[in-house]
């Protein structure tokens, strides 16, 4: 083999390795860019939901502060769980309300109305492409309604669950729509339990 053959190859070679370590490292980068998911929390409050510096477990429900029933019921079920809890079992965990409607829905209005159901609940809310990131990372289906006759002027049609989710993100479990705290406390213990 000539050695302009070889010369070819080993820049060739060379190009292709440098091709490959920049892709990783974009994808690196992309992948930290990606560990943060922030919210409001309220006036000049931000809360990530991976803040892998908080190692507790994350109780995500996504809902709306006007929805008329499913929210409610679901957030007092979430609160008759946590108030059956010993203080050291709820210090390991993180229950949180998402806002899936965040044109009406501040992050200082999302959290004054999860506080009404539980002090532990923060409720967060985020713009509309965050929130949908978000939603579809777990799976949450959610549908805008327009109601013309009503003052609300359109409503939110959305599945109901307790997203169970690691400080990095990763969904553990989730819970369906309960009328009872039982599931909930189900899942609290199952994951109290594996922890120790």
């Amino acid at each position: 083999m000539s050695k302009r053959w070889i010369t070819i190859l080993l820049l060739a070679f060379a190009l292709g390795m440098g091709l490959k370590l920049y892709l990783n490292t974009t994808e690196q980068t992309e992948a930290t860019t990606n560990t943060s998911a922030i919210f409001s929390q309220g006036t000049n409050q931000s809360f990530d939901l991976y803040n892998q510096r908080d190692s507790r477990t994350r109780i995500v429900y996504f809902g709306f502060t006007r929805c008329p029933d499913v929210c409610p019921t679901s957030l007092a079920m979430l609160a008759g769980a946590l108030n059956q809890l010993e203080p050291n079992i709820i210090e390991q965990f993180s229950p949180i309300f998402i806002s899936l409607d965040p044109d009406r829905d501040s992050g200082e209005l999302a959290h004054q109305y999860a506080q009404y159901f539980h002090p532990a609940l923060n409720g967060l809310s985020a713009d509309m492409a965050t929130t949908e990131s978000i939603a579809n990372r777990y799976g949450v289906i959610f549908k805008k309604t327009e109601l013309p006759e009503s003052e609300l002027k359109y409503t939110l049609d959305h599945n109901s669950y307790f997203y169970f989710l690691k400080p990095d993100g990763t969904l553990i479990t989730k819970v369906p729509h309960t009328l009872s705290p039982a599931p909930i406390l189900h899942a609290i213990q199952t994951i109290t339990d594996q922890g120790k």
